[in-house]
């Protein structure tokens, strides 16, 4: 099975945004590596927003 190449562009550039990586340091990660990053920037940044 593939991921989706969509998908995958969205998890590098949402990482690369708030880490400021460099792509091939988020291309190396296991899937499932970037899938955990990727949830724990989005509860970061809903704590931030809620002013918690």
């Amino acid at each position: 099975m593939t991921y989706a190449a969509d998908r995958l562009h969205e998890e590098v550039a949402y990482v690369a945004y708030h880490f400021h990586w460099p792509l091939d340091d988020i291309l190396d990660l296991e899937h499932t590596d970037r899938h955990r990053y990727v949830a724990e920037i989005a509860k970061m940044n809903t704590r931030i927003s809620q002013g918690r």
